[in-house]
Formats: structure tokens, sequence, C-alpha cells
């Protein structure tokens, strides 16, 4: 079944809440004028307050899509989907991230 491709302006927040930015390695292919965000693109968490105790912070920082599509390719790299799975790969424990919310007009496999 289809669904909806991810556009770097998408809504990703990291388990403990903090919001993740997509740095597109794409600029040619676009969708609502936004770069669609591939499967290796940087995507970096900003201010997680993520601590372990005394109050030493641990933020997600990077995160690692483990999935993106299975049929559609941007220069040979899948594409990011709104069920992509990606973990944040920072100094503290692995935490999945969450795609809150993405354009819903293009989808893809």
């Amino acid at each position: 079944m289809a669904v909806p491709l991810v556009q770097v302006g998408a809504s990703i927040l990291c388990g403990h809440g903090a919001s993740a930015n997509i740095v597109p390695s794409n600029t040619r292919v676009t969708v609502g004028g936004q770069p669609v965000a591939l499967q290796t693109d940087v995507t970096m968490v900003a201010g997680c307050p993520f601590t372990v105790p005394p109050g030493t912070p641990m933020p997600c920082v990077p995160v690692q899509w483990m999935t993106g599509t299975t049929r559609v390719t941007i220069n040979g790299t899948p594409a990011l989907l709104a069920t992509s799975q990606g973990m944040n790969t920072g100094v503290g424990p692995p935490v999945p991230v969450t795609i809150a919310s993405t354009q819903t007009r293009v989808t893809a496999t």
C-alpha cells in the first residue's frame, strides 16, 4: 500500500519530544515545494532534554533511518516514508523517532 513521502519540512520528534531537522542531500525532487527526504540524509535532533542522574545531559542527536522506500529511489537512494523507522544514535541509549506529520499528496512504496 502506498504511504506518503517525507519532505524536509516534516515534523519529526525524538522519543523525548525534541524536534528533528533533515539536512537534505536531494534538491531536485520536491513535494509541496520542499525536497523529498532520503534514507541517507543527515537528520539532527535539536534541544533533546534527556539526562541521566545526576543531571548529565545525554541528548538524542543524529538519527539513523533503517527503512525507506522499496520501489522508488532518488539518485539511487530510497526516500523516506511516513512509516519509515529511525533511531537516534547519540551518546544515550537508542530511542526511536516519530514522524509526527508530513505532506499527504505524494505517496510511494
